[in-house]
């Protein structure tokens, strides 16, 4: 092998090895590491967990790419899929941000290609119908409160939408009575509840917003199955997911979540979707949450003098009086 040759190879396996790191930039994996523990044995996660992440939902297509290729002569590289960022450990990379990104410095998650690490091309597989589903209610989205998403209509951000990156609200407390792990959200502040001791999902009959979770540890991996939805909300609520935002689900939507305690100051989330009604394969989702010592949840008094929903339905009764 020639000495060039060699050099290639060299470079490429250390690439390799970058690319690897964890998002959290720790090299020490969540096997190797062990956490503090609850009285009751559990891994200690309490504390607030934010997820402050510009990292786009899905990767673009090549759709997209055509889309935004006349934009490319204002903002070079619009309409190139973006590279993989070297690794960055979000628990020291503080940087002062603007309402869109957090309050004061927050720690930042990395960019990557996509939240949507699989399938490998970070698209979501849904289904032809599941896609005029939310056109159709997006084109109309004045027509009635029925065609806007839960969160819209402050009812929830949905399990798993709550914990996608939201771009401000991005506040988790998480709680640890024994026998359970309890998340409280910042955005809706909904406090969810996971029992842990080992009881079986509600009857098939019960069917709700956020389904029905039951959680187990497996190491330092806190493994959440979530059954039981209606079929009334959508998978992701708000414009930050972008083209997940409105996709409907069905009562056949099951959902497992990890939650992997990596270090003292991420856990590394997972999340695959199955529903065969709206997509023709599962998917998953990843997405490091940062541990914020310094960052507090308020009230998110979701109705109180936000006129949004209003707003939105009366500009399209305006439209309609004036036979647009």
């Amino acid at each position: 092998m020639s000495q060039t040759s060699l050099g290639s190879v060299v470079t490429l396996m250390t690439l390799a090895s970058l690319l690897l790191v964890p998002a959290s930039g720790q090299a020490q994996s969540a096997h190797e590491w062990t956490p503090p523990r609850t009285p009751d044995g559990q891994p200690d996660i309490q504390g607030v967990w934010t997820n402050f992440d510009r990292t786009p939902f899905e990767a673009p297509s090549e759709v997209d790419i055509q889309r935004l290729a006349p934009l490319a002569k204002w903002f070079p590289g619009t309409n190139q899929p973006p590279r993989p960022p070297a690794p960055v450990d979000p628990s020291v990379v503080r940087e002062v941000s603007g309402f869109a990104d957090g309050p004061g410095s927050a720690p930042r998650n990395a960019r990557r290609r996509s939240m949507v690490v699989d399938p490998p091309n970070g698209r979501i597989p849904v289904t032809e119908a599941a896609v005029a589903i939310r056109n159709n209610n997006l084109v109309n989205l004045t027509d009635s409160w029925m065609n806007h998403t839960p969160w819209e209509r402050c009812i929830t951000r949905g399990v798993p939408g709550g914990i996608f990156p939201p771009g401000y609200g991005a506040g988790y407390r998480i709680l640890q009575p024994p026998g359970y792990v309890v998340i409280q959200y910042e955005m809706i502040h909904e406090a969810r509840i996971i029992p842990l001791d080992g009881r079986p999902h509600v009857g098939d009959g019960v069917r709700q917003w956020n389904g029905d979770s039951r959680g187990r540890w497996e190491g330092n991996t806190l493994v959440v199955e979530v059954t039981n939805y209606n079929d009334k909300g959508a998978i992701a609520t708000n414009i930050a997911t972008r083209g997940a935002r409105g996709l409907p689900r069905s009562e056949a939507l099951q959902v497992v979540e990890r939650f992997t305690f990596a270090d003292a100051n991420t856990i590394n989330y997972e999340v695959t979707i199955e529903d065969p009604d709206v997509y023709t394969a599962p998917w998953t989702v990843a997405i490091p949450l940062n541990k914020d010592r310094t960052y507090d949840l308020y009230e998110y008094a979701c109705h109180e003098g936000n006129y949004g929903l209003e707003n939105s339905l009366s500009a399209g009764r305006a439209e309609d009086r004036a036979g647009k």
